[in-house]
Order: structure tokens, then sequence, then C-alpha cells
């Protein structure tokens, strides 16, 4: 766990006691700070009963506190936490700000910032893997794995590697990070901000926290190339990356085949980039290009019965992060004659009105199975470009799939939509995923996770 000094004696409020907001309240309380906690859940408030006072800070006169630390996924455009708070002067703030703050108190370490509309968990789990392989001390956190707050700190010379959502970052106002990256921005999240510059705007705070640290930008879209123009023209000096660059470092080959595709080619170049930062060798990066086995939920195979793979792609919240998806099984001339061989599961709570990029690789298609709120949306929008079904759950999905897919076929769980209609987050979408093709096809492997991540890019 990681603590600090400065916390002592502070009084501090923290709503939402799931994964990131327990991790932040146990270290504030290790710290010698006073904490006032809430969550409307009764179970995740019993760890905390008689260890601190359990009130909803809404109903606080936050007067002396030093701030208030809420999840990302409260939503500061419409929860009243937002204004409640300010009216008092006082910061609402995440678990990430409160590492940012225990930092002086940490052994001399750097820290590693990635954020992107799409591909960022994978960089981020890509830079941690490279480094572990060449025997740097690291661990990686915020959006993904394990919250920072709750990990040992590192010995002297770890490198501690984040990946930062918009809504992590409107939460963080002094994590000035060694060494910076942005992957891509395309329209998500637009339910919590007021328009697409808003959004691109909190991304771009990542690099505004910087004081002296390396950014590192891949200019391959309008915004992210906006980004980096401005930057200059503030005196700074970007690292632009290209996804080409990979070739041209002699890095595109012999990458793990979790690592292809063009948009894992953008991920592993920005990796690349920020491992040499790092101070990496080539060879110790190609090491780790080599040897990385991919993550859950993202193109993930479950498991292959009577010739069908299952793919359970539930990371894909967006249209952009569902396109590579769509466009990683083209129709071949060797299976059913080259008609299209996908079954593609879509729907949930939607994030855009449309297609998107998806709608490129509407030919490679053999049948969409819609679910969720998004599910009449999507429905209605492929109607007549290719077969649809109209299945409101996921295991209604599963089964139509199975029973109209033909050997050399895949079902392809890739929802291009947020979970919350219908699950707590991706990761249980994915789960549920993996359970129904379990039960329905009878295949004994499509258990739990195991956090490994199989890839089956081609």
């Amino acid at each position: 766990m990681i603590t600090s000094p400065a916390f002592k004696g502070k009084r501090f409020a923290v709503l939402g006691l799931a994964r990131s907001g327990a991790a932040a309240a146990e270290a504030l309380l290790a710290s010698g700070a006073e904490v006032i906690a809430w969550d409307r859940q009764p179970h995740a408030r019993e760890p905390f009963e008689g260890r601190c006072r359990l009130i909803d800070p809404l109903e606080l006169d936050l007067t002396g506190f030093a701030g208030v630390v809420v999840s990302p996924g409260v939503p500061l455009n419409s929860h009243p936490i937002g204004p409640h708070t300010w009216q008092y002067g006082l910061p609402v703030i995440g678990d990430i700000e409160l590492f940012a703050a225990a930092r002086a108190n940490l052994p001399p370490h750097r820290v590693v910032g990635i954020t992107g509309t799409n591909g960022k968990s994978t960089t981020t789990a890509l830079v941690h893997h490279i480094l572990a392989q060449a025997g740097v001390p690291s661990v990686m956190g915020g959006n993904i794995g394990e919250p920072i707050l709750g990990q040992a700190p590192l010995p002297e010379g770890g490198v501690y590697v984040l990946e930062l959502s918009s809504f992590q970052i409107d939460l963080t106002f002094s994590l000035d990070c060694d060494v910076a990256a942005l992957s891509n921005i395309t329209p998500d999240h637009l339910d919590r901000y007021a328009d697409f510059a808003a959004y691109a705007a909190s991304k771009e705070r990542l690099f505004q926290m910087q004081a002296s640290g390396t950014a590192i930008i891949c200019d391959e879209d309008a915004p992210t190339t906006a980004i980096a123009e401005r930057l200059e023209q503030a005196g700074r000096a970007p690292l632009r990356v290209k996804t080409a660059d990979l070739d041209a470092a002699g890095l595109a080959e012999g990458r793990s085949p979790s690592l292809a595709g063009p948009h894992n080619a953008q991920n592993a170049a920005v990796a690349v980039a920020i491992c040499r930062e790092l101070g990496l060798t080539d060879a110790q990066i190609a090491a780790g290009l080599a040897s990385y086995r991919g993550l859950p939920h993202r193109m993930e195979r479950v498991c292959e019965v009577a010739g069908v793979a299952y793919i359970n792609d539930s990371k894909a919240t967006n249209a952009a992060s569902a396109a590579p998806a769509l466009a990683a099984f083209p129709p071949d001339p060797a299976i059913n004659a080259g008609a299209p061989r996908i079954h593609w599961i879509v729907g949930g709570l939607p994030k855009e009105d449309g297609l998107g990029a998806c709608a490129d690789h509407l030919a490679n298609i053999a049948a969409a199975y819609t679910v969720g709120e998004a599910g009449p949306m999507f429905a209605d929008l492929l109607d007549g470009q290719v077969k649809v079904e109209r299945c409101e759950l996921i295991s209604e999905a599963v089964r139509r799939a199975v029973e109209a897919a033909h050997p050399g076929e895949v079902v392809l769980l890739s929802p291009a939509c947020a979970s919350y209609d219908q699950f707590r987050d991706y990761e249980k979408r994915g789960l549920h995923f993996r359970q129904m093709v379990g039960a329905i096809t009878g295949c004994e492997t499509c258990g739990p996770d195991d956090g490994q991540g199989k890839s089956i890019l081609p």
C-alpha cells in the first residue's frame, strides 16, 4: 500500500467504495488521515464499519476538509457532489491525485501516464511487460489492474505505468509524468462532456500537468496533431510518433501474435517510444514485443467448438475500437467459398449515433445480433445491409449465433457500446459472454478468465 505523511491529520471525504475508492480510503487511513466514507451499497461500507465515520458527504458541512475523493465513474457534469464540494472551495479529486501527492515520499522513481480513446490498456500493459522482461521494477495501475494506491511501493529506480482515462485526468491536478503519452482521440464519453472539443481538452491536460517530462503523441488523427502543435507553440518539443515508426525501427517483424493488426501496430509504436525514453535498448524492447501475451476482453479467444471460434472483445466500447475486430476476419476463399464469416454481437449503452468506422467492414459480417439499449438502433442501421437478429440479451445472441455459425466462422462479441445498461463494467460483460458460450456449446474451458488474455488476431 502507498501511504504518505502528507495526509496525516487531514480530513477527507471518500464517495464510492469500490476498487479505487476503497484503496484510497485504506491508504488515507493508514497515513493517519481522518476519513469520512460513503457508498450506497451496504456491502461496500462493511469493511469500514468502526474505522471511519460512514455518512454521505452531501449531508456534511465540508469546512476544514482537505478534499473529496470520488470514483472516476461519478459524472461531475451531473452529480451534485461537484457543486456541493466546490462551494467550500475544495477540490473533487481521485485516487491518482492522491498518488501524485504521495510521490515525494516514495523512493526515487519515474511515472509513465498513457491516455487516448482506444488502445491505452494494451499500450500500458505492453510497456509494463517490456519493462518487466528487461528487469526494471514496475507496476501498472490507474484504469487497469489493481488500484495504484493499493500496490506496494516500488524500490528505487522503479517505474509506475498508469493508464489514465479522461475521467481520471479530470480528477487529477498535480500528476507530473516523466513520460506522458497520447495514442489517439475519437468521439467517446460525449454524455460526460459538453462536446468533442471538451473531451479532447481533458486528454490534453495530461501534458499541461507536466513540468519538464517528455510528451509523446501519436499524431495520426486531427485532434492529436492539434495537441502536438499547441505544445510546440508553447515551447514544448513533443515526440511525434507514427505507426510506420515500428517498421523504420526494424521492430515490426517478430511481434507477438497478440500485437497483430494495424491498431496494435499503433499501440506498439507508442510503447516503443515510451520504452526508449525510459532508456531501454531496442533489443530489450524487441524481446518484450515478442513475448507479450495480450489482455483479457481484448480480442480474447474464448474457445473453438466445432470449427467455430468464439472471441471476447468486450473492451470494444465504441465504434472505433470495434472496427479493428471486424476488420480482422475478412472473407476467406478457403472458408465457405469466401462468404462473410463474422457473427457479430453488438449493442449495449450507446456512446454515439451511427456505425462509425464499423461501417467500413460490413462485408465481413454474416449476421449481426443486436443487444441491449442500443440494440434497436443498430438493428435499424444494419437492416438491409447484413442479416440482423434482434436479441435483447447476450445469452440469446450467443444461442442464435451458435445455431447459425458454420466451421471456419467466428462468433464475435465486440459491442461498440458501454456495458452499463446491463453490466457493471466491460469485464463483467466479457465474463458473462464466456459463461454463456460454455453453457450453450458445452465447452468446459469457458470458465472465469485466467487473466492472461489470449489474442486471436491473425
